[in-house]
């Protein structure tokens, strides 16, 4: 008696199934291992090795998005020196001081993502409410000195 073959599930070929791209899927694993590494430093200690972490995370970037990271972490630095530098989902960002400090703005490099502009983004937390609707993530093809005194503004304002 011939016997059927088993009909193929949706199911079988995850490959082509899968809901989160690798990049995503790498961002998830990075908060994760960001919040674990986080959860047992002091103060002092978040600040040295999430300035490490986002010094790291920079370093791995393409050369022309790495220098666009350096600039930004720079400006943010100037702009608000009490931001704790770490890193979010692996991507550069800047947090309110404190054991419950929150993220409040990130850059996210075109190569995160492969698309063709990198951005500056801001959390929930981030004080930029105008009106009824806002922006919280800003295109960065080029860093004009414009562009660089707009961010600046964008981070002293969302640090309020």
């Amino acid at each position: 008696m011939p016997t059927k073959a088993p009909t193929k599930s949706k199911y079988d070929n995850r490959d082509e199934d899968r809901v989160f791209s690798e990049a995503e899927r790498a961002a998830v694993a990075a908060t994760a291992r960001e919040r674990k590494a986080a959860s047992g430093r002091s103060p002092q200690e978040e600040r040295a090795e999430g300035l490490r972490d986002l010094r790291e995370s920079l370093a791995k970037m393409p050369t022309d998005n790495r220098a666009m990271g350096e600039r930004i972490h720079n400006i943010v630095t100037e702009a608000v020196p009490a931001l704790v530098a770490k890193t979010y989902y692996g991507m550069p960002a800047y947090a309110t001081e404190g054991k419950n400090g929150k993220v409040i703005a990130f850059f996210k490099p075109k190569s995160k993502f492969r698309v063709r502009y990198s951005t500056v983004g801001f959390q929930p937390d981030a004080r930029l409410d105008d009106g009824e609707m806002w922006p919280t993530e800003f295109a960065v093809v080029k860093l004009t000195p414009a562009v660089e005194k707009r961010i600046a503004g964008l981070i002293k304002k969302a640090a309020g």
